[in-house]
C-alpha cells in the first residue's frame, strides 16, 4: 500500500494517508451472503435479537490442516510513523502476540535508501531508521521482514543492507523481499509504485530478482529472498503485458523461481463491510492457485517456496468490528492453508474518512493503533495515541486462539453469517474460534465434534463484542451450545474428556504420487511402533467437515482407487494403536486427479485473453473415435460459485448453478473421426480466484483434457 503524505496547517509532521485509487476493481460477492447482509453493515444495531434456528457448527479433529508457524501473526511498520520504535508501541504489539514485523512500509520501500535513511518524494519521520526498527522488533519478540528497494535501488544496495544487518550488526534478519507492489509500476496501466527501470515488464522484474538474490545471498547464504506476486482473482492477476510471455505470476516464477525462497502477496478485498467479510471464502482457492503456479512454473523443488501475505485490510470499517472480524477470519483461513506469515496493514496509519459503521465511529484509519491525529479542519480527532482499534483486539484474539505449534483442523458452519475455525494443541486441548458476522442479530450455535471428546467442564471463553475496548474472559456454558452476540468474536478453549498421554505419534507429511484420473498412491514416514507393535494408519479424505475413511494399513503407503476425474482431494492420516488411542492427524496432502489418458474424445480449454475479472475462452472438441459425431453435448462444472459463462458462440450455451452445458447448433457439420475437431468460444466472468475446470464430458463420456 502506498502512503503519500499530505501537508498540515498546524505545523505538525505530514499525515500519511492510504493510497486507494490503485485497486483496479473490486471483486463481486457470492450471492448468498450479499442477500443476507445487504445494507446491514452501516446500520446501528438497535436490538440484537437471537435468531431462532441454531447454526450448526462442525469441528472435525481428524481433518488436519497446517500447523501454526512461529512467524504467523504479523504487522507492518512504516518509516513515516514517528511511533515505530517507542516502548509503548512495542509493548502493545508484543502483548497482541506479534511475531513478525515488516519494514520500511509498503510502497515507501521502493523509494527508501537505508544507508541515508531517506525516501525522496516521501516523508521520513524521526526515530524510524533501521537500527531503531530492529531494536523495536527485538522488544516485541518478533522477526523482521525487510523490503529491499527495487524501484529506485540496486542489487548492490540490497546486498550492503544484508551485510550491515547480519554481518556488521549480527541481527540475523532472515526474510528479505525484493520490492513491494511492483506490478503497479504502470505495466498494466495503473501506476503507483516507483520504478526507475526503463523496462517495466514482469520479465525485467524477474531477471533483477535473480540479480538481487545472488548479490544478497553472496553476503549471507542463510537468508530467504522473496518475490512479489499478484493475488489470484484480483487485479492484475491473469493479465498479460505485451512484453511478457505470460501474466505476472507465471513470468516471475518462470524466471526467478529457482532463486527465491518465498513469494509475497497482498490482499485488499474491498467493498462494504459485508462484502469484505464474505470474501474470506476465496482464500482456500487463492492459496491453491498460488501453489499450483509454483508447481507449474517455479522449477524443480518448488515445494520449498513459502507463501507470505504481508498486507491485508478491509474496504470499510478499518477501525471497527468489520476490521476485527476480517482479521481473525482471514488470518485463520490463510494460516490453515499453510501461509507462513500474515501481516496487517498497518501498526499506525492516520485518520481518513470518518464514518459510522455498525453504531461505532470509524476513523478510516488503516492502523490497528490510533495515531491520535485529527482531520485537516480539526473537527474530528482520533482517541489518544496508541488506543487500540478493533483489529488490534482481533489480533489479540488470534493470539489466544492459535499459538505456534497448534494444528488447524477443519471446522465449518451451515450459515454464511457464522464462521468457524479450530486448532488442536499438543496438550490435548482444542480451541474453537466462532465469528458472528451479522451486525444486528445474535446467533445460537450448536457444536458437533468429530474425532474429539470435550470434557464436561465449562470451557474457557474469550469474547470480543462490537464496540468493546477489551476481550472478556470467563469460564461458562458448555462445549456444545452457546449464543454468539451480534458482530462478535468468541474463542472456546476445551480440555479433552480423557487424557491424551500414550497416544501414538502422528504420521509424517504424506505425499501423493502416480496420480491418474482414478487412482493415487500416498506415501508417508511411518511413525514409531507403540508397545513393540506397528500403529495402524487410517487414511481419510476431507469432504468439507466430514472425514471419509478410504482404508487402513500398517505400512508406509496406500493406493486410493475409484477417484473422480478432475477432482481436488485432501488426504489426512491418523495412527491408532491396539488400545484404540488415536494420534493427531498428519499434515494434509492435496492433489487433483486428471483426465483419462485415453478416451474417444479430447478437450482443450484455453484462457485466451484475460482482463482481470473476465476472459475470452476457447474450447476445442476433438473426436478420437472411429465414427463421426453427428450431434454432441459438452458439459463441465465450474470449481467455484463465482465463475460463469457470460455469452458464447458456435453452439448453444446454458449454465445452471455451476454446471455448464453446450450443445451443437442445428445444421452444424459432424465432428470427423480420427482426430477431427470443432471449436467453440465464450466470454467467461469471475469474481474470485479463477480455478479452471479440469474435466469435460462429451455425450456422457469423460474426455482427455489436453
Amino acid at each position: 500500500m502506498s502512503n503519500p503524505s499530505t501537508s498540515r496547517s498546524d505545523g505538525a509532521a505530514p499525515r500519511p494517508r492510504p493510497f486507494r485509487a490503485r485497486r483496479g476493481r473490486w471483486t463481486a460477492l457470492t450471492a448468498s451472503l450479499l442477500l443476507a447482509t445487504a445494507g446491514l453493515a452501516g446500520t446501528h444495531p438497535t436490538s440484537a435479537s437471537a435468531v431462532d434456528d441454531p447454526v450448526a457448527v462442525t469441528v472435525n479433529a481428524r481433518a488436519g490442516l497446517a500447523t501454526v508457524p512461529g512467524t504467523a501473526l504479523g504487522v507492518n511498520h512504516a518509516i513515516w510513523d514517528t511511533n515505530l520504535g517507542t516502548t509503548e508501541t512495542s509493548d502493545l504489539l508484543r502483548a497482541a502476540g506479534v511475531k513478525m514485523l515488516r519494514y520500511p512500509g509498503g510502497s515507501y520501500a521502493d523509494i527508501y535508501h537505508w544507508k541515508t535513511h531517506t525516501a525522496p518524494g516521501g516523508y521520513v519521520a524521526p526515530n524510524t531508521d533501521f537500527d531503531t526498527f530492529m531494536a523495536a522488533t527485538k522488544r516485541v519478540g518478533a522477526q523482521p521482514m525487510i523490503i529491499a528497494n527495487y524501484g529506485t535501488g540496486t542489487p548492490a544496495e540490497a546486498a550492503d543492507w544484508v551485510r550491515y544487518a547480519n554481518v556488521t550488526k549480527k541481527y540475523g534478519a532472515t526474510y528479505w523481499t525484493v520490492g513491494n507492489e511492483n506490478y503497479g509500476n504502470g505495466i498494466y496501466g495503473s501506476d503507483w509504485e516507483a520504478d526507475d527501470h526503463p523496462d517495466k515488464s514482469a520479465t525485467q522484474y524477474a531477471n533483477l530478482v535473480v540479480e538481487y538474490a545472488d548479490a544478497m545471498k553472496a553476503v549471507d547464504p542463510t537468508i530467504k529472498v522473496g518475490a512479489v506476486l499478484t493475488m489470484p482473482g484480483n487485479w492484475p492477476d491473469g493479465i498479460k503485458a505485451d512484453a511478457d510471455p505470460g501474466p505476472w505470476n507465471r513470468t516471475v516464477l518462470g524466471i526467478a523461481g529457482p532463486k527465491i525462497d518465498f513469494v509475497d502477496v497482498h490482499w485488499y478485498p474491498g467493498g462494504n463491510a459485508a462484502e469484505s467479510l464474505s470474501r474470506t471464502a476465496h482464500l482456500t482457492d487463492a492459496v491453491y492457485l498460488l501453489r499450483q503456479a509454483l508447481t507449474r512454473y517455479a522449477g524443480s523443488n518448488a515445494s520449498r517456496i513459502g507463501i507470505s501475505f504481508t498486507e491485508l485490510n478491509v474496504g470499510q470499517g478499518q477501525d471497527t468490528q468489520p476490521g476485527a472480524l476480517f482479521l481473525a477470519d482471514a488470518y485463520s483461513g490463510l494460516l490453515e492453508n499453510g501461509v507462513f506469515t500474515v501481516q496487517w496493514w498497518n501498526a499506525h496509519n492516520g485518520i481518513g474518512d470518518v464514518t459510522t459503521v455498525a453504531g461505532q465511529t470509524d476513523y478510516g484509519d488503516f492502523g490497528m493503533l490510533s495515531s491520535g491525529t485529527c482531520t485537516a479542519d480539526g473537527s474530528v480527532c482520533e482517541p489518544p495515541l496508541n488506543t487500540p482499534f478493533a483489529p488490534y483486539h482481533g489480533l489479540s484474539m488470534m493470539n489466544l486462539f492459535a499459538r505456534a505449534g497448534d494444528q488447524f483442523v477443519r471446522a465449518g458452519t451451515d450459515n454464511p453469517l457464522v464462521a468457524a475455525h479450530a486448532v488442536r494443541r499438543d496438550n490435548g486441548d482444542l480451541a474453537v474460534l466462532l465469528l458472528n458476522r451479522d451486525p444486528d442479530n445474535a446467533h445460537p450455535v450448536t457444536i458437533d465434534y468429530a474425532g474429539y471428546a470435550p470434557a464436561a467442564t465449562a470451557p474457557t471463553v474469550y469474547t470480543y463484542t462490537n464496540g468493546a475496548t477489551s476481550i472478556a474472559q470467563d469460564q461458562s456454558g458448555s462445549a456444545t451450545s452457546r449464543t454468539l452476540p451480534a458482530y462478535s468474536l468468541t474463542t472456546l478453549v476445551l480440555h479433552p474428556a480423557a487424557p491424551t498421554t500414550g497416544a501414538p505419534a502422528a504420521p509424517g507429511q504424506p505425499i501423493a504420487t502416480n496420480v491418474t484420473d482414478r487412482t493415487a498412491t500416498i506415501y508417508w514416514p511411518v511413525p514409531p511402533p507403540v508397545g513393540g507393535l506397528p500403529a495402524k494408519i487410517e487414511v481419510y479424505r476431507q469432504n468439507g467437515t466430514t472425514s471419509e475413511q478410504l482404508g487402513e494399513t500398517t505400512g508406509g503407503s496406500f493406493t486410493v482407487h475409484n477417484l473422480t476425474p478432475g477432482t481436488r482431494y485432501t488426504i489426512n492420516l491418523v495412527a491408532r494403536d491396539n488400545a484404540g488411542r488415536a494420534s493427531r492427524p498428519s499434515p494434509p496432502v492435496t492433489f487433483t486427479t486428471g483426465s483419462p489418458a485415453e478416451s474417444s474424445c479430447a478437450v482443450r480449454f484455453t484462457d485466451v485473453n484475460d482482463w482481470g475479472n473476465g476472459y475470452v475462452g476457447g474450447v476445442d472438441i476433438v473426436n478420437n473415435g472411429t465414427a463421426p459425431i453427428n450431434g454432441w453435448t459438452l458439459t463441465w462444472t465450474w470449481p467455484t460459485s463465482w465463475q460463469q459463462v457470460s455469452s458464447g458462440w458456435n453452439a448453444t450455451w446454458t449454465q445452471t448453478g455451476r454446471t455448464v452445458k453446450i450443445t451443437n447448433t442445428d445444421g452444424s457439420p459432424p465432428v470427423p473421426a480420427g482426430g477431427g475437431s470443432t471449436n467453440i468460444g465464450f466470454v467467461g466472468a469471475y469474481s474470485g480466484p479463477n480455478v479452471l475446470p479440469g474435466v469435460f464430458t462429451l455425450n456422457g463420456v469423460v474426455c482427455t483434457t489436453l
